[in-house]
């Protein structure tokens, strides 16, 4: 009986060790370079930061939760909200995309093309 106790004791700390080591080997850190982005580069709402909503953002933001963020209607709502005021980096929207669970989302690079929008007006550009 003891042989037999000894030999699930051994089971199962080879158990606990091949789950550790598993779990270790899945742990990554993923690096990546932020792409550059030139704040001095006129960004476009309809070609660059429309397509970073549709990508990253309506899955919740599609009518039923302020903004809305759907192709055609995003523009309005956001500058009638109030989601994008000066300075760039305290507004509403910036803001919402740096912080809390909003932050996995969107990329680094579309971070700061949405601050550089802002900053450059938010203008409804192609």
């Amino acid at each position: 009986m003891r042989q037999k106790t000894d030999l699930s004791n051994m089971l199962i700390v080879v158990f606990f060790v091949f789950a550790i080591s598993v779990l270790l080997e899945s742990c990554e850190k993923y690096s990546f370079e932020v792409g550059e982005v030139d704040p001095d580069e006129t960004v476009l709402f309809q070609s660059e930061i429309q397509p970073v909503f549709t990508k990253s953002c309506i899955t919740c933001h599609k009518g039923s939760r302020d903004p809305d963020l759907r192709d055609g209607l995003s523009y309005a709502s956001l500058t009638e909200g109030n989601y994008v005021t000066l300075p760039a980096e305290t507004s509403g929207l910036y803001t919402r995309i740096n912080s809390g669970s909003h932050i996995p989302f969107t990329l680094p690079e579309e971070k700061l093309k949405i601050l550089y929008w802002i900053e450059q007006g938010a203008l409804n550009n192609k």
